[in-house]
């Protein structure tokens, strides 16, 4: 290959919502492929065979001929440069833990200048991904090394460290099942899950509905015990210490062996089992005192038996896992801390962070672990002889699934613990000796009560498939039938959007609902304009879609926001376009004439929900076409009644919007449901007659009553600052 070959990347935008080239976001880059557009793939000597090495997963990606491999036929037979680093860029997202599968190229204006576009699920991976992507690409044309597992390992990093956690998503992708949108808040895991007031939120377990007074009851752990034992949930006979000498008597008083744990600590930090001796209690104690932050310990009976994690959401529990005990087994050869490494460690489930369910061991320095060590006369460097098997670790091990196997009166019990601290979803903790028997025949007790309980064990356990948890979160969140939102207007088009907007808001408000409009004519709550910049922006879009008062929202979509941004909503009640005409701004973004247009205009027709309405102008031949996009119902409106459109529209019993003589009429088929004169209206309003049915129809469509779109016509303020109709 010449020197001079290379891969200039000229723009990159984040659309961030529903755009013209997907419903979900995407980055979208402008490459210039220079002399490559003078060689496809199967003219350059060895390319794919070291591409395929690099990402051997390319063999999934179906690509147009719809089947696995298909993108490898594709470069075989010889494909362009911009369409291959649009599938490196969404495999090596995939490598990195992101998985994502759309992805576009598309040729512009101008020869060697492509677009591409690929789904992502975070703005930094994406570009990150791509500036990857390009070097992969340049070294794999050009035969020169590259190291895909330094750049696999950073965008792992920066997966982990940038995306909504495994629990979290977990969750999300169950909204998203049920049709319900998500709106992440922080660079957290602060979720907001449906729009307007119809919203819910989420951080990991908890909701809005979980209780900081029971948070702070779940963390004083004497005085959960005190409650649960009050209300008849049987728990371990203990006391609260502040000293290991009490440590001592209360262990003496309750008969050993006992349990010691912080009284506020969690995730088993600080816990030790089964001591019964004076040594073993004190060391014990100074490591609870220790990991409870200096805070008073719980010494409590031991009941014999297995941990066990039973999740409740709601009034039920949704799924429970049991534990086990770590043991390594000497081989003559390595220590303890070598074992844990060779044969605990291992497990693929272990590591650091929210991604793995269970903690990576290091015996030397886990207070717990050396401990238990003592207690055996050993150390983390003792190296045990062949065969020897050492416990490593009593509790923290919850790993299998078990919840068909769990008996209703364990299930009932911990359902009752979590309603007596007042968690909405809660972590409870029991020792069993066999959670499939009935909790009266064994000395079975609660032992914790958590809020925000980790989900990992049940979403990945070691046995099975997991627990659909995250379901049962946004069950327990949206009662059956509910979505989460809230009625959504978008307009699109290049004649008197944004007015449209403000009447349709307007037409909503005074049907009794709390309105947010984001529009270039400013942002309005109610009526009320709050910031008068121009806000037809995504920016703008979601602060409307975040304030919890808002009951329906409408929003201006001018075409360069569809392209330069994408649409701040996922899908909306109805849809309107005004035209399907050029405008100036659209040459920034290759787009030249009315055709192209439609492609843009078409997406607000797109996102219109099956129980939902396209409004469309009758006089523009190209927003009639959109009808057949609509997935919901269609209503034309238009100036002239003998309209073709309008015409076959009424012939099939559909609502149309028409000018009839000095008058707007609203009709179903030959029935009209309301006439609107023209004289009752104010000569500004009167004057651009399209305008207002556009208005008329969005309101229609969303069911408001013929008299109160008459009403709120004639009280319509269109310039409350007195701005120049």
């Amino acid at each position: 290959m010449q020197a001079k070959i290379n891969i200039d990347i000229i723009r990159v935008t984040h659309l961030r919502g529903p755009n013209i080239w997907t419903y979900r976001p995407v980055i979208e880059a402008w490459v210039d492929i220079g002399e490559l557009e003078n060689h496809p793939s199967n003219t350059i000597p060895g390319f794919y065979d070291r591409l395929t090495a690099q990402l051997p997963g390319l063999i999934e990606h179906e690509c147009s001929p719809g089947v696995r491999g298909g993108f490898l036929m594709r470069l075989q037979e010889g494909t362009w440069a911009a369409h291959i680093l649009e599938h490196v860029c969404l495999e090596l997202q995939n490598m990195a833990g992101m998985r994502t599968g759309f992805g576009k190229a598309r040729s512009t204006s101008t020869k060697g200048i492509y677009k591409i576009a690929f789904r992502t699920r975070h703005e930094d991976v994406g570009r990150a991904a791509l500036a990857a992507g390009r070097e992969l690409l340049l070294a794999a044309i050009q035969d020169k090394p590259f190291d895909i597992t330094k750049t696999v390992a950073d965008l792992t990093d920066m997966v982990d460290d940038l995306c909504l956690g495994p629990s979290t998503a977990h969750i999300v992708d169950a909204a998203t099942a049920r049709r319900i949108p998500s709106i992440r808040l922080t660079d957290g895991n602060l979720v907001q899950l449906g729009y307007g007031i119809a919203q819910r939120r989420i951080w990991t377990a908890e909701t809005d509905q979980t209780s900081a007074i029971a948070e702070e009851i779940a963390s004083d752990k004497d005085l959960t015990k005190s409650l649960l034992q009050s209300c008849g949930v049987p728990v371990p006979e203990g006391e609260l210490v502040r000293s290991a000498d009490a440590a001592w008597e209360a262990a003496q008083d309750v008969g050993v062996p006992v349990v010691l744990k912080p009284y506020d600590g969690n995730h088993g930090r600080g816990v030790s089992l089964d001591l019964c001796t004076e040594a073993e209690v004190r060391a014990a104690y100074e490591l609870a005192h220790r990991k409870g932050g200096g805070g008073p310990v719980i010494v409590e009976k031991y009941i014999s038996g297995n941990e066990h994690r039973l999740l409740v959401v709601g009034k039920k529990v949704v799924a429970a896992a049991a534990g086990e005990n770590l043991w390594v087994t000497g081989d003559g050869v390595h220590n303890i801390d070598e074992l844990t490494d060779l044969q605990i460690n291992i497990d693929p489930r272990r590591g650091t962070g929210e991604d793995f369910p269970l903690n990576a061991l290091m015996p030397s320095k886990s207070g717990e672990i050396i401990l238990e060590l003592e207690r055996a006369g050993l150390k983390p460097e003792t190296v045990p002889a062949a065969g020897q098997k050492v416990l490593i670790q009593r509790n923290g091990n919850v790993q299998f699934d078990i919840t068909d196997k769990v008996h209703p009166s364990v299930a009932n019990a911990a359902a009752l613990a979590a309603r007596v601290v007042g968690l909405d979803i809660a972590g409870v903790d029991m020792v069993l000796e066999d959670a499939g028997k009935p909790l009266e025949s064994q000395r079975g007790c609660v032992i914790e009560v958590n809020a925000s309980p980790g989900l990992l064990a049940h979403i990945r356990p070691a046995n099975g498939n997991g627990q659909p948890v995250g379901r049962a979160i946004i069950d327990h969140l949206f009662s059956e039938g509910k979505d989460g939102r809230i009625p959504i207007v978008g307009i699109t088009g290049t004649r008197n959007t944004g007015r449209i907007a403000r009447l349709v808001a307007w037409l909503v408000h005074i049907s009794g609902k709390h309105v947010g409009l984001a529009c270039s004519e400013g942002l309005y709550l109610d009526g009320r304009r709050i910031d008068e910049a121009n806000c037809a922006t995504w920016e703008a879009g979601q602060r409307v879609l975040i304030n919890r008062s808002v009951q329906a929202a409408v929003f201006e979509n001018p075409g360069a926001v569809i392209l330069g941004e994408g649409l701040a909503y996922d899908k909306c009640t109805v849809g309107v376009v005004t035209d399907v005409n050029w405008h100036e701004s659209l040459a920034h973004y290759d787009i030249h004439d009315d055709e192209q247009t439609y492609k843009v205009a078409r997406t607000q027709v797109d996102v219109v929900l099956p129980s939902g309405t396209a409004v469309l102008n009758a006089a523009d031949h190209q927003a009639v076409e959109m009808a057949e996009l609509c997935d919901g119902k269609v209503i034309f409106y238009g100036m002239h009644a003998d309209n073709p459109a309008i015409a076959a529209h009424r012939e099939a019993g559909e609502r149309v919007v028409v000018l009839q003589g000095e008058a707007i009429v609203l009709a179903q088929g030959a029935q009209i449901a309301a006439s609107l004169p023209l004289s009752s209206l104010t000569p500004a309003k009167a004057s651009k007659p399209e305008m207002v049915m556009a208005a008329v129809a969005a309101a229609w469509a969303l069911n408001i009553p013929v008299e109160l779109i008459g009403a709120g016509l004639r009280t319509f303020e269109s310039a409350p600052k007195k701005t120049p109709y």
